[in-house]
């Protein structure tokens, strides 16, 4: 299994019969709005380009899966995503709730999923199983997209769990003691709006989530939006002192790896 990692929460995952886009933001640098305007420094975001490597890494896409999309989170799925999923026709997987935003914007919805559900591909050599994410603490939930985490399980490659953006909760806790996945993924960037509590881990409960973990761990969705402030130093520091960095993988934008 190949991991291409390109920007924030977008990466894709090759293996011998699939390519799977997650989350692509695909626009330019500054083609989003600001996400914060006091807490954070207003930026357009996302802040940085996107890799070199961009054109080729997208050949060959076999399917794509959304974590979340409604209520405004263009760094999941911007107007660049959008347009390449039309244009591609590439098939796309998704929470229940993001069907008919997609399907409105001309998108080929696959299979939408609830939670704790799984669909297997007719060929059998791919299964895909949902886990509730829960986008932040206290009032400002009921305002966000809460979406999906996905565990993915391949014929003769190793297993996969993205947690999406998602604090740290039983579900997650849940899907690691059930799946015990090869890989996981988990959104670290801190985020955090203007108003309410983080919407994303916090540096406890991604050192939690990594020592949880029963193998390795990417940790993305950081560096490429203004209202992330955790930096990949930080959190390897972080990591370091905490006696876990050995089972982490913190990827450049553009940077693969390959898992066996």
């Amino acid at each position: 299994m190949i991991i291409h990692h390109i920007r924030n929460a977008t990466f894709i995952i090759e293996t011998k019969e699939f390519k799977l886009l997650i989350d692509p933001m695909l626009g330019k640098k500054g083609s989003i709005p600001t996400f914060t305007f006091f807490r954070y420094k207003a930026k357009r975001n996302p802040t940085v380009d996107l890799p070199d490597n961009i054109k080729q890494a997208l050949k060959g896409i076999t399917h794509c899966l959304i974590t979340h999309c409604r209520k405004g989170h263009l760094d999941h799925l911007d107007k660049d995503g959008i347009q390449f999923l039309r244009n591609t026709g590439i098939p796309v997987i998704c929470h229940i709730t993001d069907k008919k935003h997609l399907e409105n914007k001309g998108i080929n919805v696959l299979k939408c999923l609830g939670f704790w559900k799984t669909f297997k591909l007719p060929e059998g050599k791919m299964e895909i199983s949902t886990i509730p994410a829960l986008h932040g603490r206290g009032w400002i939930t009921a305002f966000m997209a809460n979406g999906l985490g996905y565990f993915i399980k391949f014929e003769n490659e190793p297993s996969i769990y993205i947690s999406g953006d998602t604090v740290l909760t039983e579900d997650v806790r849940k899907a690691m003691k059930s799946f015990r996945p090869d890989i996981t993924v988990v959104a670290s960037g801190m985020a955090r709006l203007d108003l309410g509590k983080h919407i994303l881990m916090q540096l406890d409960e991604i050192v939690q989530f990594v020592k949880m973990s029963p193998e390795k761990v990417i940790c993305n969705h950081m560096e490429a939006l203004n209202h992330c402030p955790l930096t990949r130093s930080e959190l390897k520091e972080q990591l370091i002192n905490s006696g876990v960095n050995e089972k982490i993988w913190i990827p450049k934008d553009g940077e693969t790896l390959e898992f066996y």
